[in-house]
Order: C-alpha cells, then structure tokens, then sequence
C-alpha cells in the first residue's frame, strides 16, 4: 500500500481498475475502494478508468445486464469508461440513467471535472497535438546504452558451479569453440515479451531494432573463438564438438494478461529437452529469459550456472557484459522462487517457507580487470 499512497501523493493523474474481485466484490463495482477510500481517504483528485471491456465483465456472462453494469460502475466511482465495442449503447443507456435520476448529475460533472482537470494540466487544451520535436531521439544510443544497463543490473545469478571454490562465471572470453543453443538465444520477440508491437509480442527478428543475446555473445568473445549455433541440439551433436562450455538460453513465449495463465509454471519444450541434452554433456550456463519464476528445480543438478534474465527487451548485450565479466552481476530476487507450484502462494514468513531460492537472493561476482 506505502507505493500507492506515495505516487497518489506525489501526483499520480490516473488509475485503472482491475478486472479482479475483492471479497466477492468485482472490482468495476466497488464503492467503497474507489470512492470511499481512493478518492477520500487518499484525497486522489486525478480520474478513474476502467479496464478493457470491463464495465460488461462485472457480469456473468459478459455483457448480461449491461444497464446494471453501467451504472453500478459509474456509481462505484469510475470516471472514463473504456469501452471497445458498440460505443452508441453505452451512451444511449448512461443518458436514459442519467435522465431517470439513477445517475446523479453531480456524479457526472465530478467524473468530467477529473478528466479535463488532468487534461487541463497536461497542457492538452493549449496544445493539444503530440511534439514531435524529440522523435529523432528515441532509439537513440544513449537510450540504448541505457537500457543495455539495466538489463545487466537486474540479471540475477541463482548459481554459479556446485560451490564457491568452482565457479563457471564468468565465462572465458578465449575458447577454441563453444556452443549457444535455445529458443531464446537468437529472438528479439522472445527477449521483450508481450505488449511488444503487437498485444501478445511477436516471434524472431523482425520487430524492431536491437541485439539478440548471441549477437551480444558474439560481439563479446575473442575473434579466434568459434560460436556454433544451434537451437535444439541432440547428445550426440554435442558429445561430439568438444566445446570449451555452452551457453544455453531458453524460457517462455511472449504473453500478454490472461493468455499468460498458467498453472504448471513449466519451461516450455524444446526448453527442457535442450537443457538435458546440453548440461548433461558439456559444462553450461543457463541463461532463463523469463517474465516470472518457472519450475527448474528438476533440471538445476545437471546446470553448472543458472542466470534468470527475466525479459531483458532489445539489448541483449547487456547479458554477455556479465557473463563474460566485463561487469559484475549484483541483481537479486524481487519474489521467492519456489520449488514447486504446490507451494504457491509462498511469502516470506510462512511457516512452512521453503523456496528454492528465497526472496532477495542473488549471487555476485566481481568484474574482470584488463590487463
């Protein structure tokens, strides 16, 4: 709650309700959280939106009692209602509520006044088209550089060899040859997730600008060192290459919302498989690119490292400056990562709190000095 209070504060203009229920209650309907406490107890003065659709939702099925759920919205304190489909219904019925008495005008004039209020000190009304003056910067490399840098500053090191006497990381730079294998290894779209472009992501190269983390391992090693490339690799193919080490990347699909439901937690195959075939062969590093914790329990004995890059977008340089050493890793876990889903939900403090990895995790090593 302390993050809330402190942006609403600090001036925060709008809020989206959630499609969630709390205590029986569906959020779109609930008085007492929007009015009572976020515009009175919290004093926010900005305006409230609703989600997508999420007027029609309150009900099931969706959209049943449409007049019902419009006006229960409006009454519970939503302001601007989203609405995707058949925008001429909902004026028609927030009319005939309004000309009946079962919408106040005192409540229409406050969700309106909160509108043009934030739009007012947006400056929207005095210049109410997008400047484009700084469009010429967005893509920038310092935009680049920067975010290159946060993607090494939140990578986390879950483990680094069986013990600190043998760590595999960081990774040499000089090897006669070493193998990159994964889904995930050559992918922008698998790099930045969903809501990239298009709501779900998108697969491969093709979505915008950036580095993929084997380009970011190419550009990292020393030019006598050979990189075979392979997604999923057979034991044999590997048992058979004599590589130095292997780097293997691998993870989710990009998902957005509920298309990202999921109740196993699972890599998804060829994920698995090419962990097993690679890291039961040659000394690897698994690099998970992932928007949440996933069950690796079954698979950490055969790892010598394991790094969670969680989603680390369009620079994936800024994984190889941590492998290879150029800097340090320092990121540590913002949730517990459990054994298990059985175990879920796990917080620190339970009784029984038994994660693989505990909130606030994260191994560290030192960068490598040039001679």
């Amino acid at each position: 709650m302390p993050g809330y209070y402190n942006s609403i504060i600090k001036g925060v203009s709008t809020v989206m309700v959630s499609y969630s229920s709390w205590n029986g209650v569906k959020m779109h309907a609930n008085h007492d959280l929007i009015t009572k406490f976020l515009k009175g107890t919290l004093k926010f003065r900005g305006f409230v939106i609703s989600d997508w659709q999420g007027i029609d939702r309150m009900t099931t099925p969706v959209h049943a009692n449409y007049t019902y759920s419009v006006q229960t919205g409006v009454h519970a304190g939503i302001d601007m209602i989203m609405v995707p489909y058949n925008h001429t219904e909902f004026i028609d019925i927030l009319t005939s509520l309004v000309k009946n008495n079962f919408i106040t005008m005192s409540r229409i004039d406050d969700a309106v006044s909160r509108i043009l209020r934030v739009k007012f000190t947006m400056g929207l009304f005095e210049n109410p088209m997008a400047d484009f003056s700084m469009v010429d910067q967005l893509g920038s490399q310092a935009h680049r550089d920067l975010a290159r840098e946060a993607v090494r500053k939140s990578l986390v090191l879950l483990k680094n060899g069986e013990n600190a006497d043998s760590p595999l990381l960081p990774l040499p730079k000089k090897a006669s040859r070493i193998l990159v294998a994964g889904s995930h290894a050559n992918n922008l779209g698998n790099q930045c997730g969903g809501w990239t472009i298009a709501w779900q992501g998108l697969d491969g190269n093709n979505i915008t600008s950036g580095t993929t983390i084997l380009n970011g391992i190419s550009a990292a090693v020393d030019p006598s060192t050979e990189i075979v490339y392979s997604q999923n690799p057979d034991a044999e193919f590997v048992k058979s290459n004599n590589f130095s080490y292997a780097i293997v990347v691998v993870g989710e699909h990009p998902y957005a919302e509920t298309a990202g439901d999921n109740a196993n937690l699972t890599i998804p195959e060829p994920g698995p498989s090419t962990i097993t075939n690679v890291c039961k062969n040659v000394k690897c590093v698994v690099v998970l690119v992932s928007g949440r914790p996933l069950v690796i329990e079954p698979y950490l004995s055969s790892m010598d490292a394991l790094v969670a890059a969680w989603l680390p977008g369009s620079e994936g340089q800024g994984v190889s400056d941590v492998l290879f050493g150029d800097y340090g890793f320092s990121g540590k876990l913002s949730r517990t990562w459990f054994k298990t889903v059985d175990q879920l939900p796990m917080n620190v403090g339970d009784a029984d709190y038994d994660p693989l990895f505990p909130f606030g995790f994260g191994l560290t090593t030192e960068p490598i000095v040039a001679n």
